[in-house]
C-alpha cells in the first residue's frame, strides 16, 4: 500500500466522512473532489478531502444543487490544502443564498397555517385575508408571502 503521511485511502475516506464509498466515487466524477493514483491504480486522497465531503454533505442537506457545490469548490486551491480565508472566501459566497432560503423555511413554518393569497380560499381565514381572491390582480403564486419582486415576504409585512 502506498500511502504518504497526511493521505487516505477511499476505505478510510468513507469511515471518516460517513459517505459510501460509491458516493465518493460519484463525487471524483463529479470533479467535488480529487484523487492520486498509486502505481496499482488505487485512490489516496489528502486529508483535507474530509472538509471538502463534509460541505458535499451540508450542502447536499439544504438542498444546494451539486453543479453550484462544483462551482463553489471550483475556488479552492488544487495544490495546496485550502486555508482558513479559502472556506471563509466560499461561505460567504452562499451567504445570500442561505439567507434567502431561511427566509423560505421560515415562510413553510410560521405563515403557511394562514391564507398566502395563493387564490384557494379553502381556509376560514381566506376570506377576510384574501376576499374573493382579490390578491390575483397583484399576480400568480402565493402573493401574501412575496414581494412584487418575486422574494420572500412575511405576511404581516405584506404590500
Amino acid at each position: 500500500m502506498e500511502i504518504e503521511p497526511g493521505e487516505m485511502t477511499v476505505g478510510q475516506l468513507a469511515e471518516r466522512s460517513g459517505v459510501a464509498i460509491s458516493a465518493l466515487h460519484f463525487y471524483e466524477r463529479q470533479n467535488l473532489i480529487i484523487s492520486r493514483r498509486t502505481t496499482g491504480n488505487q485512490r489516496r486522497y489528502k486529508r483535507d478531502t474530509l472538509r471538502r465531503v463534509a460541505m458535499i454533505r451540508i450542502a447536499q442537506r439544504v438542498g444546494i444543487p451539486l453543479a453550484e457545490v462544483a462551482a463553489i469548490l471550483a475556488l479552492l486551491p488544487d495544490n495546496r490544502t485550502p486555508t482558513r480565508q479559502d472556506w471563509e472566501r466560499i461561505s460567504e459566497c452562499w451567504q445570500v443564498e442561505l439567507d434567502r432560503r431561511i427566509v423560505h423555511l421560515e415562510q413553510l413554518r410560521d405563515d403557511f397555517k394562514d391564507c398566502v393569497g395563493c387564490g384557494c380560499l379553502s381556509l376560514d381565514r381566506c376570506a377576510l385575508a384574501n376576499p374573493y381572491d382579490t390578491l390575483a390582480t397583484k399576480g400568480p403564486g402565493p402573493q401574501r408571502l412575496i414581494d412584487p419582486a418575486g422574494a420572500p415576504s412575511h405576511p404581516a409585512t405584506c404590500h
